[in-house]
């Protein structure tokens, strides 16, 4: 990953920051992320073109997680996983909270009942006649 452009203080927008860290697919959702209020820098609501600098803290919700994590890099360019995560540091609150979510998650989805496969022909007409008389 080459690092931003030294002549306007190594800094760079948000959105792109976002997407070259890899916490969003495109550069569109990441920017959709920050207008939607998903994204606080330094406890701030911001704006996609707000420039990030060393040592900003972010707030990222994706879903039902929330990530705090501290930029120590910036980049402009998306790279491979590992040169991402390079410019970012998780706090040990934000990664315990996620890993806690997620054992509660898989634990809820275990305890739900799920079929064994697709409904055959009886099945499905059973399902069909609980619909049209439901609704």
């Amino acid at each position: 990953m080459s690092p931003a452009d030294p002549a306007d203080g190594g800094r760079v927008r948000l959105d792109k920051w976002l997407w070259a860290a890899r916490f969003f697919k495109t550069r569109g959702l990441a920017t959709e992320a920050v207008d939607g209020g998903k994204v606080h820098v330094n406890g701030e609501r911001v704006k996609a073109a707000r420039p990030v600098k060393l040592g900003d803290r972010l707030e990222i919700r994706r879903g039902p997680e929330l990530m705090e994590v501290r930029v120590v890099a910036v980049s402009d360019h998306r790279g491979p996983a590992t040169a991402a995560q390079a410019l970012y540091e998780e706090s040990a609150d934000s990664r315990a909270r996620r890993e806690e979510q997620s054992a509660q998650r898989r634990l809820l989805g275990a305890s739900v009942a799920r079929p064994a496969g697709r409904p055959d022909k009886r099945d499905r007409r059973r399902i069909i006649r609980f619909r049209d008389e439901g609704g």
